[in-house]
Parts: structure tokens; C-alpha cells; sequence
């Protein structure tokens, strides 16, 4: 498994790309509000408009109750004979019709060029004829009627029907300007979203750079007394007659501790320096021969290798070009070697390769050291972070060997995945874009496992 954090690095400290992030997460909640609210307006006109339907044509079906006698035993000839109804304009269309029904369900009457083929039934229906597109709505009133013994009897059936075709039409005007004004609504959402994401996180990136500047401040303003102290110190030692042996041991820890200050005084200042874009360093940048300068680096960290007799294998003969900081990029190599050394038992084995791999040179450096837990894969790049005991604070070390080897990878365009197993080893793929390839967005290509380097 390749684990890479190189992305998240560069976001953690990329306000403009926080903006843009806050502002898309603000108008996709906005996005799914107003989405909710238009299905919500939607369902309820929708609703209505089948209500006020229905109630249209009870009405006209209560209306023609009346005439069900007359039609009854005059049939059409008493419609065409009658040229004043209530109802009469409310079926002039061919999308409704108004039905006279006897007892039996047989059919007496009808008006309206809608033509339904099926017996009454009282109540709300809705049907769908092969022959019409829309949806078709009824609504059906029982007549009753009294005899000379006072018992109620039923005289027939009124059916009123209508097409929903205004419906259709009324709907698809209304989803279009609730489109239209939802739209809008987030289009002001995102502008007044944008406004307010600004002045949110204007202070938050003037503590940031005030933070980057005081880091960088305090990291200069130190190097000067504790190179007084060590020198100090150094000259006491070259005097051992003038000391006390009880505090030959306390010099020499104070030696140390100044070596590992200055150390860790100058990683934060790196640190704070590299920190700025690389839009605002690459005009400072030179073509380097990364195949040369790789075996550069080799030849100067082998000796430490040697000394542990550990194996160290290069493959880096391949001529590849980048533009880049020739200090900053050997400080990013001689960290990633001096881990694999520092954490390669004696009689170990490290390999270097170098290759092209699309629009970018990689970097490879596998050893066969303690290796680093899964879960703890994702934090190693985290500054001042330690994973165990078997990881802890090396003598001389301060814990920011990889955040400046990744933080140099992504000023550079680039980014560092490493993959590795607890107690096999660890291997960290580099990828920097060669000198033919684009710096912002680049898609880094797909390394292999642990398992297929083994």
C-alpha cells in the first residue's frame, strides 16, 4: 500500500485553495437547501393543482344532477335542445366531458370529445387511454332520488372528466421559474458566500504568517548565542587541565545539546522559508542534472553507509533534467538516505533507482530496515511526530528530516508516497516533474506495493 500525504501538506497551508473549499462546501449545503425547498413548493402546487381539479369537477358534475331526469327520458335530443346550462363552456374543449348515466350504469348522455369506455364509479379516478398522452381525471356523483314510500332510490350516475394537460403545462412553468429563481438565489449565495469566507479567514491567515515570520525570526535571532554557547564550550574543552573532571560530563552535554539545537534551528528556519510558494521561488530556479546530482549525494552519504556495513546499490545512470534549488533538493535526498541508514540494521541493504515514469522523474530509495506500522504511515511526514520507541529521537536528530524532504518535493511540484511493512523495511518514491513538465496540476502517476518491490 502507497500512502500518499503530499496533497493534504500542500492544503494545510494553501489558504486560497481553504477559500475555494469553504465557499464549495457553503453553496452545496446552499445547493441542497434551495433543492429541497423547489421539490417542497413543487409537491405542494402540484397538489393543489389536482385539488382545485377534483373540486372543479364535483362542481360540474353537481351542476348537471338536475338535468339526469329530463336527459333520462329525452336522452341528446334535450342537450341539443337546451342552449343554457351552468356547466354549459366548462366542456367546449376536447379536453372534458360530462356524462349522463341510468341506474344500470348504462350510458344516456354524454357532451365533450373525451370518450371513456368503462362503467361509472363514484369518486376520484384517474385513468390513461392509449389514444391521449395525459393522464385523465373523473370524478363521479351518485343521484338519488325519493318515492311516494319516502325510501331513497337510486336514479343514475353524473361523470364529470377533464385531461390533465393544463396541469402538465402549469407544472412545467412553474418547475422553470422555480429553476430560474433558484439559480439566481445561489448564484447571490455564492457571491455573498465568497464575501464572507474572505473576512473569515483574513485573520486566520494574518496569525498564520505572523506565526511563519516569528517562526523564522526566532530560528535567525537564535543561531548567533547558541553558536556563542558552543564555541564557548568548545574552547573550555580544548582546555581540559582548567576543568574539574566532575564537569567534563556536564560540558560535553551541553556541547551536545547545543549541536542539537543549532540542528533544530535550522530545520525550522528551512522550514519557514520553504513555506513560500513556489510561483515565488521559480524564477530562481535552475536546470539541474538530477541523475548527477543524485550520485552526488550517494558518494557523499555512502561512507556512513560503509560504516555499518550496509550494502548500497545505484541505479541512477538514466539522464533526467528538472528545474529546481540544487541545495534545497540535495538537503531533500541526503535526508530520505541518511533515514534509510539510520534505520537499517548492520548488514542491510539500500537501493537507489532513478526513472522516468510519464512527465515525471522518480525517485526510488528502499531499504531493508525496522519499517514503519500502517497506521502510523500517514503522520510520518507530520513534523515533530515520532511513531515508537524503535523510531524515537535519534542522537543528533530533530524530527523534521521528512517534513523538509516533502515540504522541498512539493515546492518543487512534487510529492513523496513511501510504502513499507513492519519489520521488512520502508521504501520512499520521489516525484518530481522533469524539465518538459508542468508544475501546477500535474497528475502524478500510480506507484507500485510494498509487495513488488520486495
Amino acid at each position: 500500500m502507497v500512502w500518499d500525504t503530499g496533497l493534504k501538506k500542500t492544503r494545510d497551508f494553501n489558504f486560497r485553495y481553504l477559500r475555494w473549499h469553504l465557499l464549495l462546501s457553503y453553496l452545496t449545503v446552499m445547493a441542497a437547501i434551495l433543492f429541497l425547498f423547489v421539490i417542497g413548493v413543487y409537491l405542494f402546487f402540484s397538489y393543489s393543482f389536482y385539488q382545485q381539479l377534483d373540486e372543479k369537477l364535483r362542481a360540474l358534475a353537481q351542476s348537471a344532477a338536475p338535468s339526469l331526469s329530463e336527459v333520462e327520458k329525452r336522452g341528446n335530443e334535450y342537450l341539443d335542445q337546451m342552449s343554457v346550462f351552468p356547466w354549459r363552456d366548462l366542456f367546449n374543449r376536447d379536453q372534458q366531458s360530462l356524462e349522463w348515466f341510468n341506474a344500470k350504469g348504462e350510458l344516456l348522455a354524454k357532451r365533450g370529445e373525451l370518450v371513456l369506455y368503462f362503467p361509472p364509479k363514484p369518486g376520484v379516478s384517474k385513468i390513461r387511454l392509449s389514444n391521449h398522452p395525459f393522464a385523465i381525471h373523473t370524478y363521479t356523483i351518485s343521484v338519488f332520488t325519493n318515492s311516494s314510500n319516502k325510501k331513497t332510490i337510486l336514479k343514475g350516475f353524473i361523470r364529470a372528466s377533464q385531461s390533465t394537460e393544463s396541469i402538465k403545462v402549469s407544472q412545467k412553468q412553474l418547475l422553470l421559474w422555480l429553476g430560474i429563481g433558484g439559480s439566481l438565489a445561489l448564484g447571490l449565495a455564492g457571491i455573498g458566500g465568497l464575501w464572507l469566507t474572505q473576512k473569515a479567514l483574513k485573520p486566520i491567515e494574518q496569525s498564520y504568517k505572523q506565526l511563519k515570520q516569528f517562526t523564522a525570526d526566532a530560528s535567525h535571532e537564535l543561531r548567533s548565542p547558541l553558536t556563542a554557547i558552543k564555541t564557548s564550550v568548545d574552547v573550555m574543552l580544548t582546555h581540559l587541565e582548567r576543568i574539574h573532571p566532575k564537569d567534563l560530563k556536564k560540558l560535553s552535554a551541553i556541547s551536545s545539546a547545543t549541536v542539537q539545537m543549532n540542528h533544530l534551528v535550522d530545520d525550522l528556519l528551512f522550514l519557514a522559508r520553504t513555506d513560500v510558494s513556489a510561483s515565488k521561488l521559480s524564477h530562481e530556479w535552475l536546470p539541474i542534472k538530477l541523475h548527477e546530482l543524485l550520485q552526488d549525494v550517494i558518494d557523499l552519504i555512502a561512507p556512513s553507509a560503509q560504516a555499518k556495513q550496509i550494502r548500497f546499490i545505484s541505479h541512477v545512470s538514466i539522464p533526467l533534467m528538472i528545474h529546481g534549488d540544487r541545495n534545497c533538493l540535495c538537503r531533500l535526498l541526503s535526508n530520505l538516505l541518511e533515514n534509510a541508514i539510520q534505520y537499517t540494521s548492520t548488514g542491510g541493504k539500500i537501493t537507489v533507482f532513478l526513472k522516468k515514469q510519464n512527465r515525471f522523474a522518480v525517485i526510488t530509495i528502499k531499504d531493508t530496515g525496522i519499517g514503519i506500522a500502517e497506521e502510523h504511515l500517514p503522520f510520518i511526514f507530520d513534523r515533530f511526530w515520532r511513531a515508537d520507541k524503535a523510531r524515537s529521537h535519534r542522537e543528533g536528530g530533530t524530527g523534521l528530516g521528512l517534513s523538509i524532504a516533502q515540504a522541498v518535493a512539493l515546492q518543487h511540484g512534487g510529492k513523496i508516497t513511501v510504502a513499507s511493512k513492519l519489520g521488512v523495511g520502508s521504501c520512499f518514491f520521489v516525484h518530481l516533474p522533469r524539465i518538459s513538465s508542468t508544475i501546477t496540476g500535474a497528475n502524478f502517476p500510480k506507484n507500485s506495493d510494498f509487495n513488488s518491490l520486495t
